[in-house]
């Protein structure tokens, strides 16, 4: 009676294992069939369009079309109701995260239960350390740039052009980062904005180690400050700090390889000495 019992209950368990995956998968085709996006007509003829490019900068680009597309509106759409629901403001990034970081619980509920939470603090941590490690490079090779831009906006200021002449042609043969920010800033001069309005907005995309150089020519281009003084010594400043971020950098050197060594030289060099002493001194005992 009892091994009935067992086989039954085992039979039952097999069957709800088996049922769970497809039933869940069942709702997730019908969640997608239901929150779809629109056709590319459609977004077309209405003027709605999916960003998703750096909207901390204020640019919005067509996304890629496609399933990766198709999840991602899911997503972002999931999290936005959420984020409405607990009267939160349904930014896009953070819709996003909370919706992936949802999906990916309920996808492990049925799996692991007890992992669930752990696999959500995952999904939605992991995209933020991503994006600010991304961010943080981008403003490292953006303040790397600026010691070539600042010399280029001497020499320029110094064979007579103006602020605004001299930005652009810095901006129009220059080719890092930073010129190509620059390159912004003429477009939007060339749209009918101020100069100084469209240098101060530059700090907020390019970091705050522009701002010394953005104040310099908004100084210049609204009161007329002498503007070849000033990038001189900010030229100056700029090698000085440049110089010292790569002796801390190359200070850190041993730092990191500490990790390396102690993981992969020590075990080694412990196998290849330390090992042969122990297996030999076992040996004389075992004599």
């Amino acid at each position: 009676m009892t091994a009935t019992v067992t086989a039954s209950v085992g039979i039952l368990a097999a069957g709800w294992g088996a049922l769970l995956p497809g039933a869940w998968a069942a709702v997730v085709v019908a969640a997608s069939l239901r929150w779809r996006p629109a056709p590319e007509r459609v977004r077309t003829l209405t003027g709605r369009t999916t960003p998703t490019s750096s909207r901390a900068a204020g640019i919005t680009v067509a996304g890629p079309t496609g399933l990766a597309h198709a999840a991602g509106c899911l997503l972002e759409r999931l999290g936005a109701w959420l984020l409405r629901r607990v009267h939160q403001p349904p930014s896009p990034t953070r819709a996003r995260r909370l919706g992936t970081a949802v999906a990916v619980a309920a996808v492990v509920v049925p799996v692991v239960p007890l992992a669930s939470p752990v696999a959500a603090l995952v999904a939605w941590g992991v995209p933020g350390i991503g994006a600010g490690r991304r961010e943080r490079r981008r403003l490292a090779t953006l303040a790397a740039d600026l010691p070539d831009v600042v010399d280029l906006l001497t020499l320029a200021v110094g064979a007579g052009l103006t602020v605004g002449l001299a930005v652009s042609h810095v901006a129009r043969r220059g080719s890092g980062p930073l010129t190509a920010e620059l390159r912004r800033v003429t477009q939007e001069v060339a749209l009918g904005r101020r100069l100084a309005d469209a240098l101060d907005d530059l700090p907020a995309r390019a970091g705050e180690a522009v701002r010394p150089l953005v104040g310099a020519l908004v100084a210049s281009e609204r009161y007329g400050a002498p503007l070849v003084t000033s990038l001189e010594r900010l030229a100056d400043e700029v090698r000085r700090d440049h110089r010292r971020r790569a002796e801390e950098a190359a200070r850190k050197v041993p730092v990191k390889l500490l990790f390396p060594l102690v993981t992969c030289t020590l075990p080694a060099f412990g196998l290849l000495t330390v090992a042969p002493l122990i297996a030999s001194a076992v040996r004389s005992l075992r004599v």
